[in-house]
């Protein structure tokens, strides 16, 4: 009778303790489907939409998605409305800074990782191969250094420009020429002696890459 004595209450702590990790482990799972559902409504559910204005983030390091949310979250990124393009809410009007605001640290962490997992995918698009080839030197003169093997690696921690949507990258362009988007200084000096057909070449040449 002792020893039932201790170890029916040892067995009852530790059926408690993995009934409360696997309550845990479904309750994140549910927070993150939420999450990836807000999400993927304009970007896609795995970070590749058919929508050629909105970029792809599957694939994206964590590091630059972590940074890049935390940019709209401090409203330091243009914020522009546009219309949710799937689900419950489509074609009412949002913006990212609206559906970051009130993600918490822990949200950006499930968000950011989830999406880092995610297959990159080279958006079909047409492009002209001429253009194409004058970018192609235009990114090794100016933008190799830090967007790697022709913008493609997630690891540099900068964005992956090759096979983004071209719709996209000349709003983007047009937004650092601005000085709508932080850069560093030295992403600075060289946006700054770009030329506009330098950037309409760089658009093709990341757009030919399929």
């Amino acid at each position: 009778m002792k020893n039932n004595r201790i170890k029916y209450p040892v067995l009852a702590f530790w059926m408690l303790a993995v009934s409360l990790v696997f309550s845990t482990t479904d309750m994140f799972a549910a927070e993150l489907e939420t999450l990836v559902e807000t999400c993927g409504a304009c970007h896609g559910k795995e970070g590749a939409s058919s929508e050629p204005d909105v970029p792809n983030i599957g694939g994206e390091s964590a590091e630059y998605l972590k940074v890049s949310l935390k940019e709209f979250k401090d409203k330091e990124r243009p914020c522009v409305e546009t219309k949710i393009r799937t689900g419950a809410k489509k074609d009412t009007k949002t913006d990212m800074c609206k559906v970051v605001a009130d993600l918490g640290d822990d949200d950006i962490k499930q968000l950011v990782d989830y999406f880092a997992k995610q297959k990159t995918v080279h958006f079909k698009q047409p492009f002209d191969a001429a253009l194409a080839e004058k970018g192609k030197a235009v990114h090794g003169k100016s933008c190799e250094k830090c967007h790697t093997e022709g913008g493609s690696l997630p690891s540099d921690d900068a964005a992956v420009l090759a096979g983004q949507k071209m719709d996209y990258l000349d709003t983007a362009f047009k937004d650092l020429v601005a000085g709508k988007r932080p850069m560093s200084k030295k992403m600075k000096v060289k946006i700054e002696a770009l030329e506009a057909e330098d950037f309409e070449a760089l658009k093709h040449f990341y757009g030919s890459s399929q």
